[in-house]
């Protein structure tokens, strides 16, 4: 036996306490110290125990520091005891889950104002229709994964009878000329999204720039879709210039598919590593915009913003080509962002709008309705109380689960051909019957917008197993 060697009750003589720093102690001297004598051993033993603090960087002393100092106490930052005032559009269709999580929303530090939409149903972090302005903060899951998501409309100066005359043609337009889901084109049509700084620049984009590049021109899957059907534009004074009347539209709704989750998936981990909340709010942990991964984020956000934009852009060009015809005119809108936006008293704020269409003075955006009920074109009034936002839909009245569980195939098909509409694509979680009622959801927010247009769709693509698609 090691004459030098220490034992347990040597150490607990110069003030040890029975544990782990007992153990790591006797370990270090006899791996590192085992030459010198018991009583230099414990003199060392007696600096480190008196000072642990200034060997937690030494390579030889720290295990022994970390193991005396005491645990470390995870840092939360505190909510409020009470959530700031916001305003609710619609509120008899809640449900009480969305009022809970915006209440906690409202409970953060960083928040400065907030407003709920009429289509709001619960979701992750901020409600689904959440509307949500900070300080100089910026919140990965107040964005939401889908970044940029939106919705796009084109109006064409084709006779919309062409709906009912030629069916077999547009629908083989639809299936020709549009992918959804991991479904993606052979060749995919070039664009110089690709070529921007930020797949350079940024690590996570970097990684991603290859899948982005297949994925471009394509539609993701859920909710997301690709329609021909019929626009009455009501207002003669509306910003195309058209006369009022009927026209063919295209319509489609999609996102920043995998670019935008993962770039989402990345920075909310940063975020919550970095912004410690209570277990009720983790997920709305924030990214200070002072910090090089706030910039980051923003800088990822704004690039899978325009990526989304432009998979719209060709999903149109490619039916337009097909089509022969140019259109008279586009509208496009877009929620899960964040906007650098002025409040009342002219001060800068991050506007987050999760499922949310920005509303401002005169801007114009459309608020669809399910598969089988109107969208509209609308023009916003700019109301300073819902922070400038309308909804962004009709908004779910059935969880996916629910609506599996609830509703049958023949019911929805009969559904369908009432409306007088034929679906390539979907399944029982896309159901007209899950979504609420796109006239309430209106009827909710006539002082956030007006309408300009109304769409009523007649041939829908979307993701799936083509359960409604006519046996060829």
């Amino acid at each position: 036996m090691n004459a030098h060697q220490l034992k347990g009750k040597d150490l607990l003589k110069i003030g040890y306490a029975p544990g782990k720093a007992v153990g790591t102690a006797l370990a270090l001297m006899e791996t590192a110290f085992k030459e010198i004598s018991k009583e230099e051993q414990l003199i060392l033993l007696s600096k480190v125990l008196c000072s642990p603090s200034k060997y937690q960087e030494d390579e030889l002393w720290a295990p022994l520091a970390e193991a005396l100092l005491p645990p470390k106490q995870e840092v939360v930052t505190p909510l409020l005891p009470g959530a700031k005032d916001y305003v609710i559009y619609g509120a008899e269709g809640i449900e009480a889950g969305a009022l809970k999580q915006m209440d906690v929303a409202m409970r953060l530090s960083v928040t400065v104002g907030g407003a709920l939409m009429p289509d709001a149903h619960q979701g992750y972090g901020l409600p689904i229709g959440g509307v949500l302005a900070t300080q100089n903060a910026v919140i990965p899951y107040a964005v939401g994964v889908d970044i940029g998501c939106r919705m796009s409309m084109s109006l064409y100066a084709i006779p919309p009878d062409i709906l009912t005359t030629q069916p077999a043609q547009l629908k083989k337009l639809l299936l020709d000329n549009t992918r959804f889901g991991t479904a993606t084109f052979k060749n995919p049509q070039d664009h110089a999204i690709m070529e921007r700084n930020e797949f350079a620049d940024i690590a996570v984009a970097k990684g991603l720039k290859d899948r982005a590049f297949r994925q471009l021109g394509s539609s993701g899957g859920g909710n997301h879709f690709v329609e021909f059907g019929t626009v009455e534009l009501h207002d003669p004074e509306n910003e195309f210039s058209l006369p009022t009347g009927n026209y063919l539209a295209v319509l489609s709704h999609s996102g920043s598919r995998g670019l935008g989750a993962s770039i989402a998936g990345h920075y909310t981990k940063v975020a919550m590593e970095s912004c410690r909340l209570p277990q009720e709010a983790r997920h709305l942990a924030w990214l200070d915009l002072n910090t090089e991964a706030g910039q980051e984020y923003w800088l990822a956000m704004n690039l899978a913003g325009d990526y989304a934009s432009t998979c719209h852009h060709q999903i149109h060009q490619r039916l337009a080509a097909a089509l022969g015809e140019r259109p008279l005119a586009v509208v496009e809108n877009h929620h899960n962002f964040a906007w650098k936006e002025k409040d009342a008293a002219g001060n800068e704020v991050i506007v987050h709008r999760k499922g949310a269409t920005p509303a401002g003075q005169g801007v114009l955006g459309i608020i669809p309705g399910s598969m089988a009920t109107p969208g509209f074109i609308v023009r916003g009034k700019g109301e300073a109380n819902s922070l400038n936002s309308a909804s962004h839909g009709a908004g779910r009245v059935m969880s996916r689960t629910k609506a599996k569980q609830t509703l049958s195939l023949p019911q929805v098909q009969q559904y369908l051909l009432d409306a007088g509409v034929e679906v390539i694509g979907s399944g029982l979680d896309e159901a007209p019957m899950a979504y609420k009622d796109i006239r309430q959801v209106m009827q909710s927010q006539q002082d956030l917008v007006e309408v300009v247009g109304t769409f009523t769709p007649k041939l829908v693509r979307m993701c799936g197993d083509e359960k409604y698609m006519e046996k060829d």
